[in-house]
Formats: structure tokens, C-alpha cells, sequence
């Protein structure tokens, strides 16, 4: 067997703490407040199947694997760019990102933060796809940027190569001052979020660098892929990562 380096085994107990697996048992004696999901099982945390009360994410082992390997692969191949998530929850994945970054002394990249800290936006009228979605009214998914910056700090993780792009991201996205992307990891659960991302970040992923779709599964996210893949002529194989995420690299 391979023996893991300080630095492979430092990431593995990260994801685990970031995803509460450790203590899993431990959350069942927690209420959730919406009792919506919430399933605390390890085959469900491994999935990202349940929204849990504790963890700082929901995203689950295997996304956070894809998320672990596409940044070796960027680190490994010198892909140009810095890493972002558009809707970051309570901050798990950028946690992670930034604990890669320190793991391997990385200097030359910046994890952005990109959310509205206010939940999902209320559907626009602009894209019917989004008619019916109600996600704006869960305030589950209303993470404060106080709440996340103060993750951040609970790993000794917070410092200034973390930026915060605070706001819809109709909004903050075109004027982000960012050059060159490597990862791109969006997860905005609706048409509107999904289509702002790509239309504001794609253009700005290096060659080699990954696009990450966390709700793929949801019909209107998919819906905003596709469309901009369509309008962009991306045909760049998807590749899925579980039952709900999936990824391709840019090649051109």
C-alpha cells in the first residue's frame, strides 16, 4: 500500500471534518430545522443526499473528491487561474480549496467566495425556467458571510488570499476582478444563478482548467447548461461525478 504524504492525509481529515463524517452518529440527536432531507446516514453524506444541521457542507464525499482531483490535476499540469464557487452555503468547498492551497504552500492562486449570503433570489420573470422555484423561500439556505468567514477561522484557514464576492450574481460576477479561472465549481440550484455563472466566468476559464456543476440533477440548472453550452458551442464532454454533480474541462 502507498504511503500517504503529511499532506494527502491532512486533505482526507479536512473533508471529513468539512463534512461532520467523523461524528455522524452524533448528529441524529440534533433538530433540523426544516426537516427537510435530512438523513444523516454515512451512504447518504457520501453522496450529498441529505442537508445537514452540523456540517459545512452538503456536498459530499464524492463531489468533494472531483474537487480535490481537478485541483491536483490544474496544480499538476500548471493550469492558469484561481478557484471559485458561486453559492457557497456555509463555505465547506472553499474551505477546502483554501486548506489544498496552504497544504501544498500554494501563493499564486485565490479562492473567491461568490454568494449572496441571503439565500437563492426570487425567480426573474426573465427566465421562465426558474417560474416555479421556491428555493428563495428556504431559509435553510441562508448563510450569512459573518457565519462562513467564521468556518473559514475554525480550520485557522482565513487570510487575505480568500475573497468574498458578496451579492446576486447578476451583479457581482461581470466586474469581479478576477483575470484567469482553473475551477470553476458552481452550484446555484436555479436557471438564472446557473446561467449568470457560466456567462460571466466561462469565458475567463484557462485552458485545461474544469467547469464543476453541483445540481446538474435539478431540471432548470441543467436546463442553463445546455443552453450555454449550446450558445457557447462547448463540446466538451460531461462527465458525471455522482447522482447529482458533473464536470468537463475546457479544451478550447
Amino acid at each position: 500500500m502507498k504511503k500517504k504524504k503529511a499532506e494527502e492525509l491532512y486533505l482526507d481529515l479536512l473533508k471529513k471534518a468539512i463534512l461532520f463524517e467523523i461524528w455522524i452518529e452524533h448528529e441524529k440527536n440534533y433538530h433540523h430545522p426544516s426537516n427537510l432531507m435530512f438523513n444523516p446516514t454515512t451512504e447518504t453524506r457520501q453522496s450529498g443526499l441529505d442537508w445537514p444541521p452540523i456540517a459545512h457542507s452538503m456536498i459530499g464525499i464524492e463531489r468533494m473528491n472531483n474537487l480535490h482531483q481537478c485541483m491536483e490535476s490544474v496544480m499538476t499540469e500548471n493550469v492558469e487561474g484561481d478557484f471559485i464557487e458561486t453559492g457557497v452555503w456555509r463555505g465547506g468547498a472553499c474551505i477546502f480549496m483554501q486548506g489544498f492551497l496552504k497544504a501544498y504552500g500554494i501563493t499564486d492562486r485565490k479562492v473567491w467566495v461568490a454568494d449572496s449570503f441571503e439565500g437563492l433570489p426570487s425567480p426573474d420573470p426573465s427566465y421562465p425556467a426558474d417560474t416555479h422555484s421556491s428555493f428563495h423561500t428556504m431559509d435553510y439556505l441562508k448563510v450569512s458571510l459573518e457565519e462562513v468567514v467564521d468556518n473559514f477561522k475554525k480550520y485557522n484557514l482565513f487570510d487575505d488570499n480568500v475573497k468574498f464576492l458578496k451579492g446576486w450574481f447578476k451583479d457581482t460576477l461581470p466586474t469581479a476582478p478576477i483575470e484567469k479561472i482553473a475551477i470553476a465549481r458552481l452550484d446555484g440550484d436555479m436557471y438564472s444563478s446557473t446561467w449568470d455563472s457560466l456567462a460571466n466566468l466561462y469565458p475567463r476559464v484557462s485552458i485545461g482548467g474544469y467547469i464543476i456543476i453541483d445540481d446538474y440533477n435539478i431540471n432548470q440548472c441543467k436546463a442553463a447548461v445546455h443552453d450555454y453550452r449550446n450558445r457557447a458551442v462547448i463540446h466538451d464532454e460531461i462527465k458525471p461525478i455522482d447522482q447529482n454533480g458533473v464536470y468537463w474541462r475546457k479544451t478550447r
